[in-house]
C-alpha cells in the first residue's frame, strides 16, 4: 500500500478539524490544514460568533495558528473541505473553496514564503476533491510585495 498524498493528508486533517467547528449558526462546518516545509500539518476550523462579522473562517484559524508558532512562511500547501453538519456527521461532496477574504490570508503566507501555494478542496464527505494554484483562485494579489516586503 503507498503513502498518502499530500492532497489526501491534508483533506483528511481538514476533515477532521471540521469536526471541531463551532458553527451553531449555519450549521456550515470547515476545516483547513496546512503542510508546512517539514511536513508537518496544522488546522483550524470555522468558529462562529452571534455577531456575524466577528467569526473566524477555518483558513484564517490555521494560518494564525502557524503564525503564531513562528511558522508563516513554512506553509507549502493547503486543505480546505466544509459541508453542512447532519446527524451522519459532515455533509456534501461538492469541493468548497476558500472565501475571498481566506484567499487574501493565504496570498499573505504565500508571499512572505516566496512560493505560490497548492490549494486542495474537497466536500464534507465522498471522494470529489479539486485543486488549484492561489495564483488561479486569486490572480492579481495585493499583498508584501507590493508594498516592498516580499
Amino acid at each position: 500500500m503507498s503513502a498518502p498524498s499530500d492532497a489526501e493528508r491534508l483533506i483528511a486533517a481538514a476533515r477532521a478539524a471540521a469536526a471541531h467547528a463551532h458553527a451553531p449558526y449555519s450549521r456550515f462546518h470547515v476545516g483547513a490544514a496546512l503542510l508546512l516545509s517539514d511536513g508537518s500539518i496544522v488546522t483550524g476550523a470555522n468558529f462562529e460568533n452571534a455577531s456575524y462579522g466577528l467569526s473566524l473562517c477555518a483558513e484564517t484559524v490555521a494560518v494564525a495558528t502557524a503564525n503564531a508558532a513562528g511558522r508563516l512562511a513554512e506553509i507549502v500547501a493547503v486543505g480546505v473541505v466544509g459541508g453542512m453538519i447532519g446527524p451522519d456527521g459532515l455533509q456534501g461532496t461538492a469541493p468548497v473553496t476558500p472565501c475571498g477574504r481566506c484567499r487574501q490570508v493565504l496570498n499573505e503566507a504565500a508571499q512572505m514564503g516566496g512560493r505560490d501555494l497548492m490549494i486542495h478542496c474537497a466536500g464534507g464527505s465522498g471522494d470529489a476533491a479539486a485543486s488549484f494554484m492561489l495564483s488561479a483562485l486569486l490572480p492579481h494579489a495585493f499583498g508584501p510585495a507590493n508594498l516592498g516586503m516580499a
